[in-house]
C-alpha cells in the first residue's frame, strides 16, 4: 500500500467518524463543528482525487460561509435540546433499518465486481500544464450544458421562493416598510384633538395637599 493509498484510508476514517458524531451528538455546536471537519476531509479526498476546484469550492462555500454562518446562528438561538430530542430512540429502529438497505444498495452498486481497478483503471497522472478549472467549465458548458441550465432556474425559482416566503405579511410579524417612513408627513404623524380645558377646584386642591402631606 502507497503513501496515497494510506493518506486516503486515514481521511475516510476520519471522514466516517465526523459523519457519525454529527448525528449522535447531543450539542448542536458540536455537531456543526463534526460537520465542519467532515467538509475539511472531503475536500482532502477531493484532492487525492485531483479534483482541486471542487476541493477548493467546498472549504470556501460550505465551510467558510454556509457552516460559519449556521455555527454563529446555532450558538446566538436558544435552543432547547432535550425538545429536540424527544422521540429520538422511538425513531432509531426505522432509521437503523433505512441506512442497512441503503448500505446494502451500496454494497451491492460499488462492490469489486463492479467497479473494481480490474473494470476501471486507475487514471493516469496529468501534466503540470493541466488545469482543472478549464477542463471543468468545459464539461459543463458542453457536454452537460442543459442540466446545468435546468439546475440554475432550479435554485433561481427557490431563492425567489425563499425571498417570497420572507417577505409576506403575517398578523403575528412586525413588518416596516422602510418606503413609507420616507413618505410620511406631519399630518400623518400628529393629529390636533381639541379638548375641553379643565379647572381645577379648591376643594380637590385641598385634598390634594392633605394627600401629599401624608
Amino acid at each position: 500500500m502507497g503513501f496515497q493509498d494510506y493518506v486516503f484510508y486515514v481521511l475516510a476514517a476520519i471522514l466516517l467518524f465526523a459523519g457519525l458524531r454529527v448525528i449522535t451528538t447531543r450539542n448542536p455546536v458540536q455537531a456543526a463543528l463534526f460537520l465542519v471537519l467532515a467538509f475539511f476531509t472531503a475536500a482532502g479526498i477531493w484532492l487525492l482525487l485531483e479534483a482541486e476546484f471542487l476541493a477548493i469550492a467546498l472549504v470556501l462555500v460550505y465551510v467558510g460561509a454556509v457552516m460559519v454562518l449556521f455555527l454563529f446562528v446555532v450558538m446566538m438561538l436558544d435552543i432547547n435540546i432535550d425538545k429536540l430530542r424527544e422521540g429520538f430512540w422511538s425513531y432509531l429502529p426505522m432509521a437503523g433499518t433505512i441506512g442497512a438497505l441503503m448500505a446494502a444498495e451500496m454494497v451491492m452498486i460499488v462492490g469489486t465486481k463492479h467497479f473494481g481497478l480490474s473494470r476501471v483503471a486507475t487514471p493516469a497522472p496529468h501534466s503540470a500544464g493541466y488545469s482543472n478549472t478549464a477542463e471543468l467549465g468545459s464539461q459543463l458548458y458542453t457536454d452537460y450544458l442543459l442540466p446545468f441550465e435546468l439546475a440554475s432556474v432550479v435554485l433561481l425559482v427557490a431563492i425567489v421562493a425563499a425571498i417570497a416566503l420572507t417577505l409576506r405579511e403575517r398578523k403575528d410579524s412586525k413588518f416596516i416598510d422602510p418606503a413609507e417612513q420616507v413618505r410620511v408627513k406631519r399630518a400623518d404623524r400628529i393629529r390636533m384633538v381639541s379638548m375641553p380645558a379643565e379647572v381645577e377646584t379648591k376643594a380637590e386642591q385641598q385634598k390634594d395637599g392633605k394627600a401629599a402631606s401624608k
